[in-house]
């Protein structure tokens, strides 16, 4: 007899069938139906019991790679239309090759996640938002895993083929996914909602966070509300009862909502925010229950996360003990204010992950909360996608910055000079400003560190902070 654990083990297959009413493709030969284990994208990890889905991206066409798939086993394969005259289908046919036709491949790998999704008895939380999405993530699967098994998005999937892949992951296994949608235009959220169907929407909040492809932030507030356009019936909407333009939205709403936030008049708030050192503290409060919980954490804004997390919690049913518990046992993804304690005594805060005006600010408050009388020192890289205004924010950064009153400003990329001049024009001394490349902040940085020193790197993922903090930090690790 199969044990109920060898059960929920098992993958979920698919057949030929499924995979053409999923994605309404087209099969080009006669061949027998298969069924295959998974659904795969990459020909260098995938099984032979995948089936191959040749997606065009921005670098590599993986129809270039469906004979080296071929080569390793697998027996179906996905593929465009407009690919099929270069394409050897008749050979495929007579070696028994499953051949499907859509018209996009990308497309169709988001309506093969739709399908499977709808095909399994899960509860999805889908969460958005201009900052905290990831950190947000992560703690609301802590939380649920103290009483479901969860799935969760790993690392940065969560565009039109991470979220699909994440989906495809699902199991009888598990009871509640937890997803992250991000966007860069209007409708991108509307599709990653329609392929998740979230029983749970969350948006974390709206900040200045890719402007350049929007006129305004009630734009970038319409284009996040597009989450809630699929949420299942008796779905649930959480949003930031702090965020004054979420707590506009809610009322234009069908779903029932959960608020969240400081703000006393929200179901799931905090009181008494305090932190200390790489520690952030309050005492949770839901309906009809509290709990003091310690965050793992640095930054007093962390709290607002972890009260989404919570608000999530508090909809499935896991009381306050358990969401303290799980909140208690999140880790900070890596680049998300990571203290890294080096050996020449230097403090680095390693928050390289990504950036926009509302993170930055922020992280540099946190800096100020962690040095206390020691000095700060901020290497900043540029904030990208926020288009016109972009000048006008760095030079805001640099304003922020001096009124913090750091020691030193390192900054880089091209509007380096912008968030040097907003820093030297809000009194910052100008021997304490320097604008250069990686190499350069890097070598410059490294004569001035001291012990107690406290450094925070932040910029946006494409400047590649990540870098000059490995840099420093091996250096201080002699």
């Amino acid at each position: 007899m199969t044990t109920r654990k060898a059960i929920f083990s098992k993958p979920m297959q698919w057949t030929t069938d499924d995979i053409i009413a999923a994605t309404r493709g087209e099969h080009t030969g006669d061949t027998q139906p298969l069924s295959f284990d998974g659904i795969s994208i990459d020909s260098r990890k995938i099984s032979s019991t995948d089936c191959f889905v040749a997606i065009r991206g921005d670098i590599h066409d993986g129809h270039r790679f469906c004979e080296d798939v071929i080569q390793k086993g697998v027996r179906g394969i996905v593929v465009e239309h407009s690919h099929i005259q270069h394409l050897p289908i008749a050979d495929w046919r007579h070696q028994g090759i499953v051949c499907i036709t859509v018209a996009d491949t990308t497309r169709a790998l988001g309506d093969m996640a739709a399908y499977h999704r709808k095909r399994l008895n899960v509860r999805v939380v889908a969460i958005t938002g201009s900052n905290g999405k990831t950190t947000t993530r992560g703690m609301t699967s802590e939380v649920l895993q103290q009483r479901f098994r969860v799935l969760s998005t790993a690392g940065n999937l969560n565009n039109h083929i991470g979220l699909p892949l994440t989906l495809l992951n699902l199991s009888h296994h598990h009871e509640c996914a937890v997803v992250e949608l991000g966007m860069n235009h209007s409708g991108e959220i509307e599709r990653l909602s329609a392929i998740c169907q979230p029983d749970i929407g969350v948006i974390t909040m709206i900040g200045a966070a890719h402007l350049e492809n929007f006129s305004s932030q009630n734009d970038i507030t319409n284009a996040k509300a597009e989450l809630f356009r699929h949420l299942r019936p008796n779905g649930i909407a959480i949003l930031n009862l702090d965020d004054p333009r979420l707590e506009a939205l809610a009322s234009g709403l069908s779903a029932p909502v959960i608020f969240f936030g400081v703000a006393k008049s929200a179901q799931i708030h905090a009181r008494h925010i305090t932190s200390r050192g790489a520690r952030v503290s309050f005492m949770l409060e839901i309906p009809g229950d509290t709990a003091a919980v310690t965050l793992s954490i640095a930054g007093t804004f962390m709290a607002s996360n972890a009260l989404a997390a919570a608000a999530v919690g508090y909809a499935l049913g896991v009381s306050a003990a358990e969401i303290k518990a799980g909140l208690e046992n999140f880790n900070p993804v890596t680049g998300r204010m990571n203290i890294v304690e080096t050996a020449l005594g230097v403090h680095i805060v390693d928050d390289t992950y990504n950036a926009n005006p509302a993170s930055m600010a922020a992280a540099v408050q946190t800096l100020v909360e962690l040095k206390g009388a020691g000095r700060g020192m901020v290497i900043v890289g540029d904030m990208l996608e926020l288009g016109k205004n972009s000048r006008r924010f760095h030079r805001d950064l640099g304003e922020r910055i001096a009124s913090a009153g750091m020691f030193a400003l390192y900054a880089t990329g091209e509007f380096g000079p912008d968030v040097a001049a907003g820093a030297i024009g809000s009194g910052m001394d100008p021997e304490a400003v320097f604008v250069g490349n990686s190499d350069a902040i890097s070598s410059h940085i490294k004569e001035r560190l001291q012990k107690e020193d406290w450094v925070l790197i932040k910029g946006s993922r494409a400047m590649r902070m990540d870098k000059i903090a490995s840099d420093i930090i091996h250096w201080a690790n002699p």
